[in-house]
């Protein structure tokens, strides 16, 4: 669920592709960062920086923005396994300005900035901890960013949460036939969380890319339960002291589908500064460099800012990412369609996804066609998507407007989750 902006040359995105496969993470040699087996955490060497930007006084334990606003110091982390990481940092700053935040993959081609921890304010604390940012494992250029002068880090901790899990299930729809059949689903007819033998909860509060505000919970009835036949996936606001709580579920870990009729029914909330999706995402989505390579389709976006609080009038939006169109570039592939009472009424969004194309579509009526197959940057789509639904707050696109500050929870309901081949 990521946002377009403007262009560049298909000439550049080969090159670019063929750069982003040499800096998928390699084994390391010699780290540059103390590594604890036993722990699983790695702990950053402050004064072993490798370059730097700004001014910075240094002692064996701490690292001070001297002067000026902003600054970085550059490191190789070493990181043994895959996975999400909880990110603590031990820093004090000054006043409102001063935070700190990390990147991953510097100096990539593609020109992106792969924020994975968001900005970490400090005033009023002496340590600040993230939760879910993804690491490849392997050799990472980061950098540390310190914003405000008189700011100072004392330590840096990347600590494993969640092992990386590869998907062990494939399904590959069959799209030759005369009739639709069912070949995965969940009604949700059960109580409680949601079925752990399908569904993977994604953790933490790290942006996901996009700046967002939540931080999604896992194995928490209150973000994401069974109730009366449908999933309720919600969001709440200043809970367990998070600016927002919401769930993001996922089939990674569990099965991948390649091709075939997804689609899923639902209703979404309004309010201005909700961000509802139900989408694919590559399953060889490890880390930040893998995306838009892996491939991303939108099955059905909705950000509140554009329904109408009283009707439930508002816009679906269908769209693809790949490495040959994606926000960085501008020329973002997207359809969207009114929805009468997206609130209030179900409606279903789905996509009809063969070798040929995808097709999107609302209760059966289509308004949104991709069939550009023509090289593998434009065409990830004959390799396993994972589904996933989520509801995020904030962000890029759901915050673009603003928050409803009369806002303190929101909802999407889904009645269930199929997927379909033919036979």
């Amino acid at each position: 669920m990521r946002k377009p902006v403007q262009w560049l040359c298909v000439a550049f995105l080969l090159s670019v592709f063929l750069y982003n496969c040499e800096q998928t993470p390699t084994a390391s040699a010699e780290p540059a960062a103390d590594t604890a087996e036993a722990s699983n955490t790695i702990a950053l060497s402050l004064a072993d920086f490798t370059s730097s930007e700004g001014e910075f006084t240094t002692t064996d334990s701490t690292v001070a923005l001297s002067a000026g606003e902003n600054g970085w110091l550059a490191y190789t982390l070493d990181v043994p396994v895959a996975g999400r990481y909880r990110v603590n940092v031990t820093a004090t700053g000054p006043d409102s300005t001063a935070a700190v935040w990390i990147e991953d993959y510097v100096n990539n081609k593609d020109g992106r900035t792969y924020n994975i921890t968001g900005s970490m304010g400090l005033l009023g604390k002496e340590s600040v901890t993230i939760d879910g940012s993804p690491l490849h494992a392997g050799q990472h250029p980061i950098k540390v960013h310190l914003e405000g002068a008189g700011t100072s880090v004392s330590a840096v901790e990347f600590e494993l949460l969640i092992e990386h899990q590869l998907t062990p299930k494939t399904l590959t729809q069959d799209m030759d036939g005369e009739e639709w059949e069912i070949v995965w689903a969940d009604e949700f007819d059960g109580s409680g969380i949601p079925d752990t033998s399908k569904w993977t909860f994604d953790l933490g509060n790290w942006g996901w890319g996009n700046n967002e505000l939540q931080y999604y919970t896992d194995f928490r009835p209150k973000n994401a339960r069974q109730e009366n036949g449908n999933l309720i996936i919600e969001s709440h606001k200043e809970d367990m002291g998070q600016a927002w709580t919401s769930a993001r579920l996922t089939t990674r870990g569990k099965v991948s589908f390649t091709y075939g009729k997804i689609e899923f029914r639902a209703k979404v909330p309004p309010k201005r500064g909700n961000w509802a999706a139900g989408w694919t995402l590559g399953d060889s989505y490890v880390d930040e460099i893998s995306w838009p390579y892996c491939g991303e389709i939108d099955i059905m976006e909705s950000v509140g800012f554009e329904m109408d609080d009283e009707t439930g009038n508002g816009e679906a939006h269908a769209s693809v990412h790949c490495g040959a169109y994606y926000f960085k570039l501008g020329n973002h592939h997207t359809g969207t369609i009114e929805v009468e009472n997206m609130h209030e009424t179900f409606h279903t969004y789905g996509v009809i996804w063969t070798p040929e194309g995808i097709t999107a579509y609302v209760d059966d009526q289509a308004y949104f066609t991709y069939d550009d197959t023509s090289t593998e940057l434009a065409w990830p789509f004959d390799q396993p998507q994972n589904i996933i639904l989520n509801l995020a707050m904030g962000g890029g696109w759901g915050g673009a407007e603003g928050m409803d500050e009369t806002m303190t929870s929101q909802q999407i309901v889904v009645d269930y989750v199929r997927v379909y081949g033919k036979r």
